[in-house]
């Protein structure tokens, strides 16, 4: 008996969040079928991949890295390089300076570095605070002010400061968050309904559920992934239809399989190599439970997973 496709769509859509602006902008979101399905339907939007750079620079201690951005010996210039990488379709600014357990850099130090940067590349850009709630709480709305009008994204709003940054960057400045929650569909939905009622528009949302690395837990994150998308999907639950992005790379590259020497364990081969590994693993992963972007930091993972990507959508049907 011949095989009988019979294509699954739904008549809900995860929202269309738009990042940066002019002929470089791009999409995350808008799809109406399960993740990578194109041979049930047209997919809107193919995933985006961004590449993550410090702005303490790049890991020069890994010898791929320290090659692809030598010579270029400011953040400035690290960024344009990180742009020109093939297979980036955005850059994604981490301000560990403003750590308080570190450098400590001022707020207005660190706005006036993401300007330096924001104006400087050609793609679309998004900014990772310090991971200090109440830092960033401060840091993240004056980044929003400086950087009016390049549609920026603000990673992330977590349940302790999503009001100040979500009223800065989705309210006063017009520009676009990461609402960020601990891998729980639950408490993804109650963030995004508190961030819903101070009247921030679903569009201007993306929800970043959490990480880990393949093998260190990260059954929990696939199947959230999955199920907050069957939600949104064949439940219809609008509070769930915001686009996914997973920030891969800093997950990837602190686990013991891409941390510990080579004298300690020969048979595991280069660190570097392990790393990449880990990286390309769990970001083909998240994209095959349903992310819609993902952000890495080295140039061989991002050449792999934007071959991937590419290679999987032969046959099917994808816009942008």
């Amino acid at each position: 008996m011949p095989f009988k496709s019979v294509p699954q769509n739904f008549t809900s859509a995860i929202n269309t969040v738009t990042l940066g602006t002019g002929a470089e902008a791009i999409e995350l979101g808008g799809e109406n079928i399960l993740p990578l399905y194109s041979f049930d339907a047209p997919i809107k939007n193919t995933p985006k991949v961004g590449i993550e750079l410090s702005d303490l620079g790049p890991r020069l201690d890994l010898p791929h890295i320290a090659e692809y951005f030598a010579g270029a010996d400011t953040l400035v210039n690290q960024a344009i390089r990180a742009c020109e990488m093939p297979g980036v379709d955005f850059l994604c600014l981490v301000l560990d300076s403003a750590d308080p357990n570190g450098k400590n850099a001022s707020i207005k130090d660190c706005a006036a570095v993401c300007k330096e940067v924001a104006d400087a590349i050609n793609k679309p850009l998004a900014i990772i605070g310090c991971s200090n709630a109440e830092k960033d709480g401060e840091l993240l709305p004056m980044v929003a002010e400086v950087l009016q009008n390049k549609n920026v994204l603000l990673l992330s709003a977590k349940e302790d400061n999503y009001k100040s940054i979500s009223a800065a960057a989705g309210l006063a400045y017009g520009q676009k968050f990461g609402a960020e929650s601990s891998v729980d569909l639950n408490l993804a939905k109650q963030l995004n309904v508190l961030i819903n009622q101070l009247g921030v528009k679903s569009e201007s949302v993306v929800m970043d559920i959490g990480s880990a690395a393949a093998g260190y837990g990260f059954e929990y994150i696939s199947s959230t992934i999955e199920r907050v998308k069957s939600a949104a999907l064949a439940q219809n639950d609008q509070m769930l239809q915001m686009p996914i992005i997973t920030i891969v790379a800093r997950d990837a590259w602190t686990v013991k399989e891409s941390t510990a020497s080579e004298s300690d364990f020969p048979e595991w081969g280069p660190v570097e190599q392990r790393g990449i590994g880990m990286e390309i693993a769990t970001a083909s992963a998240c994209l095959a439970a349903g992310s819609n972007a993902v952000i890495l930091m080295h140039p061989d993972s991002v050449s792999t997973v934007s071959k991937l990507i590419s290679s999987l959508l032969i046959g099917g049907n994808y816009g942008s």
